[in-house]
């Protein structure tokens, strides 16, 4: 018996089942060889009439979040879930200030978002194997309740008017000039996917396309070990193996400790699978944790994989808008989920508010756009003529770390120093750590801003040029100049945020519908320009 299925047995459900099954979905997808995406989004020219609902989420857990914010602001919305919505036992990491959304939308008062709260430590630690260690403060460093925040959300979004369909699973939706019959039931002005990776809108809109990079993770929550108040935010202690190099990831918890290890890669099929890492994952332990594996009481065990893409999802729909990992937006250095959904959460429910209230929900071009050339040039990546597109932007915030990805993954026939990629990140961590918190932070919370990569990579290249050098022949060439031109867009969507705010007291003269869509403009610069953060 393996030490994965040692472990697992011993845990409540058939666990070692659903990790051999998400093995199974994982393959597939490596292969090519899914089924052929159901086709669950249909068109007609048929007008729909009177509807019922502004807006209906598919996909409660996340859902939940962007579906009471827009209660609260006065939409009609109907939240649809295949099964009971409720929280998972495992807390989400997240940093306090990206909380203050959940005030400023009043969606928690303040004695609500401190009960939701569970974990909360310092300080935080990044180090690579040979490296020296880099410690911070107030970074993914608090722990929220899901089971406590969803339910809270669940009753505000009921009382506030909101209508949840529990048991209520997304089958099919087609699409009218005028609105979409969802699950032919529901009749609504916008369709919002918030159902993931696996989404069905997002599998018939990909049509098979195979994901540019995957995350795979395993974990477990377990007591047992030494006491330890501070966590890990990116720690590797092993060179390459397996041709993969083995990150980790350390919190504290209510009922114990959670380690997660995990791993970049592409999608190729012959890479190691879910069932591997778990075995790696607990082969390492001991001395990751220095505590011997039968000292351990795992109370769950966690296991997934991410895919992630080059370009966000553009649905070829009007009224359908795909949010959080459903939309591809999220990094490929991140996990997506609850802190991508977060991040973004005033943002869409602000411009979906403002498109609901101008009836921007289709993909035609209006006259002020046709007219507006010089915003096309200016805005890259940006596809003007869809609301979708404005409330899904391109981000050369995000496209930069695609970069960062290649380096930190192995082709799997490619020949690399063991050591390459520690070696790289260790010099990498010290400079930012040098050149202070202000560089440092934003990138732990996965934010690139133009003025601190400029710093970063100047300062690494003058003081590693052999180690910068190496990078070349592992991300090659064409990634290296694909990289440059979002680099560039990164350093133009700084200057077009700044120039925006200059401009900010005009905006308010607009009519009602160039306003929208400058508002748009401005928060894809923003954000595209990592703009967003604040410390």
């Amino acid at each position: 018996m393996s030490l994965t299925e040692d472990v697992l047995s011993r845990l409540p459900g058939d666990v070692l089942g659903g990790l051999r099954q998400a093995d199974r979905i994982l393959a597939s997808l490596r292969e090519g060889n899914a089924a052929v995406p159901p086709m669950v989004i249909q068109k007609t020219q048929q007008p729909l009439g009177v509807v019922d609902w502004d807006v209906v989420i598919s996909g409660g857990t996340l859902g939940i979040l962007i579906g009471c914010a827009l209660v609260l602001k006065g939409a009609r919305v109907a939240l649809i879930e295949r099964s009971i919505l409720r929280g998972r036992e495992q807390e989400w990491n997240i940093s306090r200030k990206e909380l203050q959304v959940f005030l400023e939308l009043n969606l928690l008062t303040d004695a609500e978002l401190e009960q939701a709260i569970a974990t909360e430590y310092n300080p935080a630690r990044v180090s690579f194997f040979g490296g020296a260690e880099v410690w911070v403060t107030d970074v993914l460093n608090i722990g929220i309740d899901p089971v406590y925040l969803l339910e809270v959300l669940k009753q505000r979004f009921i009382a506030s008017g909101g209508k949840l369909f529990e048991n209520t699973p997304f089958t099919e939706a087609v699409v009218h000039p005028d609105g979409v019959m969802v699950n032919n039931q529901f009749k609504t002005r916008l369709l919002i996917d918030a159902m993931g990776h696996l989404s069905p809108i997002m599998q018939q809109a990909r049509q098979g396309q195979k994901p540019d990079a995957l995350c795979l993770v395993v974990g477990t929550c377990a007591q047992g070990f030494p006491e330890n108040h501070t966590g890990d935010l990116l720690l590797s202690f092993t060179p390459i193996q397996n041709q993969c190099q083995y990150f980790w990831e350390a919190f504290p918890a209510r009922d114990g400790r959670t380690t997660y290890l995990f791993t970049y890669m592409d999608a190729n099929p012959q890479h190691l699978g879910l069932e591997a890492l778990f075995e790696d994952y607990l082969r390492l332990m001991g001395e990751y944790q220095s505590v011997e594996l039968s000292q351990l009481i795992f109370k769950r065990a966690l296991f997934g994989f991410f895919p992630s893409y080059r370009h966000p999802l553009k649905t070829p729909w009007s009224r359908i808008l795909a949010v959080g990992d459903s939309s591809g937006s999220q990094s490929p250095l991140s996990f997506g989920g609850f802190g991508a959904m977060v991040r973004h959460l005033r943002r869409l429910t602000l411009g979906i508010h403002e498109a609901l209230q101008t009836d921007q929900l289709s993909a035609k071009a209006i006259p002020f756009l046709r007219n507006a050339t010089r915003w096309r040039s200016l805005s890259a990546g940006l596809t003007v003529s869809s609301a979708n597109a404005l409330l899904q932007p391109y981000q050369p915030s995000l496209a930069v770390t695609w970069l960062f990805q290649r380096t930190m993954s192995v082709d799997i026939n490619q020949k690399s120093d063991p050591n390459q990629i520690n070696q790289l990140l260790s010099a990498v961590f010290q400079q930012m750590q040098q050149l202070g918190e202000p560089v440092l932070k934003p990138f732990l919370q996965d934010v690139v801003q133009f003025p601190a990569l400029t710093q970063t990579l100047i300062k690494t290249a003058l003081t590693h040029p052999a180690l910068v050098a190496k990078v070349i022949p592992q991300v090659g060439l064409g990634n290296l100049l694909d990289w440059m031109v979002h680099y560039g867009n990164l350093g133009t969507y700084s200057v077009l945020f700044w120039l925006s705010q200059m401009l900010e007291p005009w905006k308010e003269n607009l009519p009602s519908i160039p306003k929208y869509y400058w508002n748009r403009w401005t928060e894809g610069w923003k954000y595209g320009s990592g703009n967003d953060y604040s410390d």
